[in-house]
């Protein structure tokens, strides 16, 4: 599988985002890891009330994890490129437990007949352990390293006749904004080691945060409870 950095990741997102005049807020060492756990527990709280969601939360119940991804800002004139911060959490089979969460980052770039600006709410609902390990192997591409579609949405019908997921992952988003051509394929997602470290005290790799739970943080208590509470909605 061919590497790719961190830079190499978010270099076509950023540039494509900075033309479309998207102003990226200040980051503030001390929170802002809190800060993203907190609006990724928003967003699955809200996600979890909405009827239409009924198949994600199915899924949900009986998956291997998920990745949540509370921006995910897409923008471009022809080139474009999306990119946000994410956290991935595994889901224990046994008990329907969740994981503390493993920081990364999410981008992609593309060129054809695209235009416009977009900010979407993204859940990565991960099916198999084959999705899960492919994230966890880190520098992984969607649908090069795992396959990924779009989720089926409705109110649960779905999910509750379907025996085998279609795809490793399934990609649910809730979106503002008018933005043509853009695709989660191809994105690519990338561990953000130093994000893991500022939130645990020391350095720890996503495997031991979302597999072997050697690690936790109070503060993501309540994200944990609202991905309980969705998955049994």
């Amino acid at each position: 599988m061919q590497t790719i950095s961190r830079r190499d990741l978010m270099g076509g997102a950023i540039t494509a985002i900075t033309i479309a005049g998207v102003a990226a807020a200040p980051a503030f060492a001390a929170s802002e890891q809190q800060e993203l756990v907190d609006r990724a527990r928003i967003t699955i709280d809200s996600l979890g009330q909405e009827p239409s969601y009924g198949d994600m939360r199915a899924f949900l119940a009986r998956s291997h994890g998920c990745l949540v991804v509370p921006q995910l800002l897409k923008a471009g004139f022809i080139i474009g490129g999306s990119g946000g911060d994410g956290l991935l959490l595994g889901r224990s089979a046994s008990n329907g437990s969740w994981s503390a969460p493993a920081f990364y980052t999410l981008a992609a770039g593309s060129v054809g007949l695209q235009v416009g600006a977009q900010s979407s709410e993204v859940v990565l609902v991960i099916n198999n352990a084959r999705g899960l390990e492919a994230i966890l192997k880190n520098e992984m591409k969607l649908g090069a390293d795992a396959s990924v579609a779009v989720g089926p949405v409705g109110t649960g019908v779905e999910a509750a006749t379907t025996t085998n997921f279609r795809a490793d992952i399934y990609s649910y988003a809730r979106s503002k904004g008018l933005f043509a051509g853009a695709s989660l394929e191809g994105a690519g997602i990338l561990s953000a080691e130093s994000w893991n470290r500022a939130y645990y005290g020391k350095a720890v790799n996503p495997r031991d945060i979302v597999v072997n739970r050697l690690v936790d943080n109070a503060g993501a208590n309540a994200l944990k409870a609202a991905l309980v509470r969705a998955a049994r909605a």
